[in-house]
């Protein structure tokens, strides 16, 4: 190859090689729970490798980090998300109880903003999946740098924080998708 990086395509014509290093394509950053008991709460279940085939050919998702708190027994679900194309960022988890009941938490805000970040400079747009509010600075922040491509709400019960996204046009309930997603 040349100082000048330019080489050969198949059909003869030039590419620069620096234009292809520049290509991105869109990230997801998805809150597991959020979405999984806003679908619930509606009646139905996600199939999660429709969802991952959704965000590829829709929006163009290269890598959809998916932020799951990580319960023992559950490797066999992990595997399935893994195999649909998920990469799964894992939180530890809490077990509390409540009422003779046991409840199991496993935040993971901190790490999917954390992750968004990391990721921020290989992705040309992040699609943020939840409708929680604590992750109105990190919305604000991509639109502010044009690096929001979507917000991908469970339901209509959202948080009032993210209503602003609403005259952007980012906004986009995921309820409305059951007839293609649902399992």
């Amino acid at each position: 190859m040349c100082d000048n990086d330019i080489g050969y395509g198949s059909s003869g014509n030039t590419i620069d090689l620096n234009d292809m290093k520049k290509q991105k394509s869109n990230y997801a950053f998805i809150d597991s729970q959020n979405l999984n008991l806003g679908v619930k709460s509606q009646g139905w279940r996600l199939d999660w490798r429709k969802f991952r085939q959704y965000l590829r050919s829709k929006y163009g998702v290269e890598k959809a980090y998916l932020f799951i708190g990580h319960v023992a027994g559950n490797e066999a679900l992990y595997a399935r998300l893994q195999e649909s194309g998920y990469i799964l960022i894992f939180k530890p988890t809490l077990e509390r109880h409540n009422k003779g009941k046991i409840i199991i938490k496993g935040n993971v805000d901190a790490e999917l903003v954390l992750h968004s970040m990391i990721q921020y400079k290989n992705y040309d747009k992040a699609i943020i999946v939840s409708g929680d509010g604590d992750f109105h600075c990190l919305m604000e922040y991509l639109e502010g740098k044009e690096k929001l491509l979507k917000i991908l709400v469970p339901t209509k019960h959202y948080s009032s924080l993210l209503r602003k996204f609403n005259t952007g046009n980012y906004i986009l309930r995921i309820d409305f998708l059951k007839g293609s997603l649902e399992e």
